[in-house]
């Protein structure tokens, strides 16, 4: 039984080879992160590896190695941490060059060996081109998996060198039945957490297990609290942003996403179009803001803050770009909105 859910289409493609016996010697598995990739791509790796009658059986040995991380024939490969703890830029030339010593030796104790290189977008130069050598050149009973959200920074020699297999976002109702099935989370709660997932089933459930919920509570009253602010708060609060996109360029890239979602509510709202809204649980809030603004203020911002994150995407100034979305944000006294 296959644990990917909602990737009906791949996992049908990589079922109909593994029947035929035209697995491919490398793939490329490409989606938004929490999307399923590294679930499939494990359970592809018990498939090729499972001693079941119908693989992958999730209950032999060999499947129960693999999802606990311990088979010896299945390495999963990403950034690592130096001895201070922080996690390196790329991944490096030496764990591909390890990589082609252990692809030339026979399993060890499965069928195949399988390399999963979670973040391929993040190879450096050096390690991309020695990987290249080793997809031109496949050995028997070895299957690349190649893990990315952003395609577009992965050498098209490499990615011509894969079966590629696109992760889509998953249906609404699927994540809230899902959370509600499987994991037991109460209604209202899973409704939410699927509004707000964006498709993305990992992000809903590790939200769900975690306190990703209460920060993202705090990213919202952020975002409320920012209205009312004189430009000095607002152009420090851009300063921390930046600051934080210095450091880790996703997670800002994620709170660009969390504002157009807010102010994308705003106008759902204005326009009667209550269903559709992400933030149900700010419904109030939304309503009460939406009173003090006009369809013409709000499409600004939501254009601004789409622009700033296709900047960010080019290298632009960060601080600079997030100080232009502070400006072309409206003021609302925040009296009228929290009261």
């Amino acid at each position: 039984m296959w644990n990917t859910i909602g990737q009906n289409r791949a996992v049908a493609l990589l079922e109909s080879s593994i029947k035929r016996e035209k697995v491919a010697h490398a793939y490329l598995f490409s989606g938004p992160a929490h999307i399923g990739k590294m679930t499939l791509a494990r359970d592809l790796s018990c498939a090729l590896n499972c001693s079941g009658s119908t693989p992958p059986c999730n209950e032999c040995f060999s499947c129960q190695r693999i999802f606990s991380g311990k088979h010896s024939d299945v390495l999963e490969i990403g950034l690592n941490k130096n001895t201070d703890g922080k996690t390196f830029a790329e991944i490096g030339i030496e764990e591909i060059r390890q990589i082609q010593h252990s692809a030339n030796l026979p399993p060890f104790e499965g069928k195949c060996r399988v390399y999963i290189i979670d973040g391929a977008e993040l190879l450096s130069t050096e390690a991309a081109n020695c990987l290249l050598k080793t997809l031109e050149e496949p050995t028997g009973r070895v299957v690349f998996i190649l893990l990315t959200a952003q395609e577009h920074l992965l050498p098209a020699t490499v990615i011509s060198r894969c079966q590629r297999i696109e992760l889509f976002p998953v249906p609404r109702q699927e994540i809230t039945r899902v959370l509600t099935t499987l994991w037991h989370v109460p209604d209202t709660k899973a409704e939410l957490l699927s509004r707000i997932s964006h498709g993305k089933l990992g992000w809903a459930v590790q939200a769900a297990e975690t306190d990703l919920m209460e920060k993202y509570s705090d990213q919202i009253d952020e975002i409320v609290s920012i209205v009312s602010s004189d430009m000095e708060e607002r152009f420090q609060y851009a300063a921390r942003l930046a600051n934080e996109f210095s450091q880790e360029r996703e997670k800002v890239q994620e709170r660009l996403l969390l504002w157009r979602d807010w102010w994308h509510d705003l106008l759902l709202v204005k326009y009667g179009m209550v269903d559709m809204v992400v933030n149900v649980n700010r419904l109030d809030v939304l309503k009460r803001m939406g009173d003090n603004l006009s369809p013409g203020q709000i499409r600004p911002v939501i254009t601004g803050i789409m622009s700033a994150g296709e900047q960010l995407k080019l290298n632009a100034n960060a601080r600079l770009t997030l100080e232009v979305l502070m400006l072309s944000i409206p003021s609302i006294k925040m009296e009228s909105v929290i009261t």
